[in-house]
Parts: structure tokens; sequence; C-alpha cells
């Protein structure tokens, strides 16, 4: 089995973190999130962000096991998941955000889109190293 990139697990990391900490901001203020449907729930924000993390840690897991390809496409959409929540600006424009709102909502949005960019790095890197190999 090929060693894991360096990179990669430390931008996952980074945007777990991030990611954990904007939905805590979310959940725990999610009255004051301009746009969000009622009916959603403190603890129902807490669900989507540990069903958003077991996609990422299916990812890293079949990444590890030697499925790169299946492993590095899971990764792919579990940083386009964190890159939807600009869809936070969807429903209201940043200016109607707090500083900390838009703050988690950035810093999220940036560690998935580091984490897409790695991706895609290691992605065509494998692909094309195999094509060069046949």
């Amino acid at each position: 089995m090929r060693k894991a990139p360096k990179l990669l697990p430390i931008l996952l990391l980074i945007y777990g973190a991030a990611s954990l900490i904007h939905f805590i901001h979310n959940a725990e203020f999610l009255r004051d999130y301009p746009g969000l449907p009622a009916t959603w729930t403190r603890g129902g924000v807490y669900l989507v962000w540990i069903g958003m993390t077991a996609v990422g840690l299916l990812g890293w897991t079949l990444h590890k096991r030697g499925f790169v390809v299946w492993g590095l496409m899971v990764l792919a959409a579990y940083a386009a998941i964190g890159i939807d929540s600009l869809a936070h600006y969807i429903v209201a424009p940043m200016l109607e955000h707090s500083v900390a709102m838009n703050a988690t909502i950035l810093l999220e949005v940036t560690a998935a889109t580091l984490v897409l960019v790695e991706v895609a790095r290691l992605l065509a890197r494998h692909l094309l190293r195999d094509r060069v190999a046949s």
C-alpha cells in the first residue's frame, strides 16, 4: 500500500475543524441566521455535520485502503459539501449576516476549497501516472 500524501490529511483536519466551528455557530445561533427555514433545528444542524463528516471519513478510509480514485472522488464530494455553505448567501446577502457568521462560513468554504484543489491535484497525478505507465 502506498504512503498517503502528507498535505491531504493536514488539509482535511483543518477543513474538519473549520466545518465544526461553522456548524456549532450555525446550530447555536440558528434563529439569528437570516433566511434559514424555521423548521431547522439545532439537533438537525449537528446531525448534518455528522453526516457530512462521515462522507469525509469514508473518502479517507477508501484512499488509505488503496482505493485511491474512489477515495479521492468521495473526498471531492466532501469538499463540495463545504463549499455549499456559500448557499447562505443565496437565502440572504452577506451584509445581513453578522461578522461571526461570515467568518465561520468563509473559513469553512476556504478550507473546503483547499481540500478540493489538493484532491484534484492528487487525482490528476494518479491518473496521469497510470496513463504513462500503460
